[in-house]
């Protein structure tokens, strides 16, 4: 199966199919694809780690192949290891995880490469960017969460923009120092309203659940509400 090239242009979108209807899962990612989803958002949630419990790789294997466009796959498991080779099997293109939920984090990085898939770190809303500064040549995506993680439908808070501004930085220091490219991606709450200042203080990537999900055609796809999504990012 043929991905889109992961160095495709910004800005992309990356619906999270927290928010989708799970009875119809296969329907749904073919029709963000269709409405124009850079990737599909696939949360992991463990009871443990975070105060939730969602979907595992079997979920993962059976919506491969209904799209070609990669799955972005974030680890809220604690620990990640032993997930990480289940989840690349299963056809993960992106994996990430949080640096607390791994004694190892180089090590954690290091394994997610050597099986073939992108890597990232996601840092919570309370998490330092401090936990990027030795492994940034280990790194394909940082991904910012603008929720508490553990549910989707939350409001996204306005101290993430400065933390945008703060890791953007660092990846340009990194790579006008000829480091690879790294994807800035923000999670939670993100809507029309709000997505402009978000791509304006940086990101690049843009995870929507309730805002793709919650705002279908009338015809039953998404193509509206990703239109609306890209012109507002745009206008800022």
């Amino acid at each position: 199966m043929t991905t889109r090239n992961l160095s495709a242009p910004v800005l992309r979108l990356a619906p999270s199919i927290l928010s989708a209807d799970f009875a119809r899962l296969g329907e749904e990612v073919r029709a963000i694809q269709a409405a124009g989803a850079d990737l599909v958002h696939f949360d992991v949630m463990d009871n443990h780690y975070v105060p939730n419990l969602t979907i595992g790789p079997l979920v993962c294997e059976a919506i491969r192949p209904h799209v070609t466009i990669p799955i972005d796959v974030h680890l809220m498991v604690e620990p990640v290891d032993s997930l990480i080779p289940l989840f690349a099997k299963a056809g993960a293109n992106i994996i990430t995880f949080h640096p607390e939920a791994t004694k190892h984090v180089d090590r954690t990085l290091s394994l997610i490469r050597e099986l073939g898939c992108k890597a990232g770190l996601v840092l919570n809303p309370a998490s330092s960017v401090e936990w990027l500064d030795h492994v940034m040549d280990r790194l394909d995506m940082v991904l910012l969460m603008s929720v508490n993680p553990g549910f989707g439908g939350q409001k996204f808070i306005p101290s993430t923009l400065a933390k945008l501004r703060a890791v953007r930085q660092r990846i340009e220091t990194h790579q006008a120092r000829g480091g690879q490219p790294i994807w800035l991606e923000v999670d939670g709450g993100v809507k029309t309203d709000n997505i402009g200042v978000i791509v304006a203080a940086g990101a690049d990537t843009c995870v929507a659940g309730s805002a793709v999900f919650g705002s279908p055609d009338a015809g039953g796809g998404y193509a509206t509400v990703m239109r609306e999504l890209r012109r507002h990012a745009a206008a800022c």
